[in-house]
């Protein structure tokens, strides 16, 4: 039986990267998976890859308002939900003289607004063991290049680990982060391979461990704070990222 046998998952923002490694996991280890997504494209793209019960749900993370419909989605589908994982993200960096308010206020409401009015939406559906991820970042820990407003998002979300499995402990709900360093996923992919290679090749000399992390490792970090193994998990964040979150570099 697998770890995840007869759990209902949701994951935001699960049409690639740790998103779309993790609903892999998950529909291996016996969950019946949902994942969301701003383009239906890319979302039949993320079926075509998955083999499992899984529901594609087209639905825009940083839309506040959107998420009560997609609570009452799954309402629709399910008898109740055990897990979630927020994942959806906007990682736009930029130097301060760059940013506007209207990017600051989007990125605000992808990464730390939308997360939290889904959640609250949510309630009603979470079985009295529910296990709630929040995918934050090692940019929540350290500073670096043109990452001010996307680690202090970050650093707000996986705050929220604490808050609210302080104030959802008494429905059984569990909040934890999960914070993942530096990933291979298609996050540079815009930028063309020449300076995506470059970006991998700085990143990796920052790593302690020397290396990038992949999909799949934070993936199977995802499954055990899903799982009953994390029972008594909770409030915390589980740091993946080589080291970098901790140690001088």
């Amino acid at each position: 039986m697998g770890r995840l046998e007869g759990k209902h998952a949701l994951i935001t923002g699960g049409t690639s990267g740790i998103g779309l490694e993790t609903a892999r996991e998950f529909l291996a280890e016996g969950a019946a998976v949902a994942i969301t997504g701003r383009s239906r494209e890319r979302l039949d793209e993320a079926a075509r890859q998955l083999d499992g019960p899984l529901l594609p749900i087209l639905s825009d993370a940083g839309d506040a308002a959107g998420q009560a419909a997609l609570a009452a989605r799954l309402q629709e589908e399910w008898p109740q939900l055990d897990i979630v994982m927020s994942n959806a993200a906007d990682v736009t960096h930029l130097p301060i003289e760059e940013w506007t308010e209207e990017a600051f206020d989007r990125l605000v409401a992808t990464n730390l607004k939308g997360p939290f009015f889904l959640i609250k939406a949510l309630l009603p559906l979470f079985s009295r063991q529910a296990s709630v991820i929040l995918v934050g970042s090692v940019s929540a820990f350290i500073g670096h290049e043109n990452a001010a407003v996307y680690g202090a998002a970050k650093a707000g979300l996986l705050s929220f680990s604490r808050g609210l499995t302080y104030e959802l402990k008494d429905r059984g709900i569990r909040v934890n982060g999960l914070s993942p360093g530096p990933t291979f996923t298609d996050t540079f992919k815009s930028l063309g391979p020449e300076r995506q290679a470059a970006i991998y090749d700085e990143l990796r000399r920052t790593v302690p461990l020397h290396r990038i992390g992949t999909a799949t490792e934070l993936a199977k970090a995802a499954v055990y704070l899903a799982s009953d193994e994390s029972a008594y998990t909770a409030g915390t964040v589980l740091r993946v990222d080589g080291g970098i979150g901790e140690l001088a570099y």
